[in-house]
C-alpha cells in the first residue's frame, strides 16, 4: 500500500512538472480561452442590412434545439411574444437540433442576410437576439430568459423608432 502511494505521488509530481514546463514554454496557455465565439461581439460586428422582406420591423431571432432545456424554458414566452407582436415584428427560428436542421437553418439564414449571425451563434442555443433589419445591428441579446417584459421593452422601443423613420 505504501509503495502504491509513493508511485501515485511520483506520478502526480511528474505530471505537475510537465504541465508547468508546457505553461512556461507557451505550449499550453495559462488562461483557459474559449474556442466558442462570443455572440454579442461577433453579432455586433456583422452589422449590415438584412433581406428586403425583413425591413420595417424588428427581427427576433431564436437559436433553437429540440434537446435544449433552455429552449424549452423560453418557448412559452416566445410563443406569447409571437402572438402579441405578429404584425409588428419578424420572428425567425434557426433550428440547430441536428446536422439536417442546421443545414436548413443555414440556407434560411443565407436568404435572410443572417448567415454571419447564425455562423457566429449556432452553438448558443436558447439565445434570442432582437435585430434592427436596416442596419443588422443587434439591439439586445438574451440567453435562456423567460421574462417577457425584457423582450417587450426592447421590441416596443424598436417599433417606435422604426415607425418614426
Amino acid at each position: 500500500m505504501k509503495r502504491l502511494s509513493q508511485s501515485f505521488l511520483l506520478l502526480s509530481l511528474t505530471a505537475g512538472s510537465l504541465v508547468a514546463t508546457f505553461m512556461q514554454t507557451g505550449l499550453v496557455n495559462a488562461k483557459s480561452e474559449s474556442s466558442t465565439p462570443q455572440p454579442v461581439q461577433i453579432a455586433k460586428a456583422m452589422a449590415k442590412p438584412l433581406a428586403q422582406q425583413l425591413q420595417g420591423k424588428p427581427v427576433v431571432v431564436d437559436i433553437y434545439a429540440s434537446w435544449c432545456p433552455g429552449c424549452k424554458n423560453i418557448a412559452p414566452t416566445l410563443s406569447s411574444l409571437k402572438q402579441q407582436y405578429q404584425d409588428q415584428a419578424n420572428f425567425i427560428v434557426f433550428d440547430v437540433s441536428d446536422r439536417k436542421t442546421t443545414q436548413m437553418a443555414q440556407a434560411k439564414a443565407k436568404q435572410l442576410g443572417l448567415s454571419e449571425f447564425l455562423m457566429a451563434n449556432k452553438t448558443q442555443t436558447s439565445m434570442v437576439a432582437i435585430i434592427d433589419p436596416a442596419t443588422g445591428k443587434v439591439l439586445k441579446q438574451f440567453r435562456n430568459n423567460p421574462n417577457q417584459g425584457d423582450y417587450m421593452s426592447v421590441l416596443d422601443t424598436a417599433i417606435a423608432q422604426m415607425s418614426k423613420q
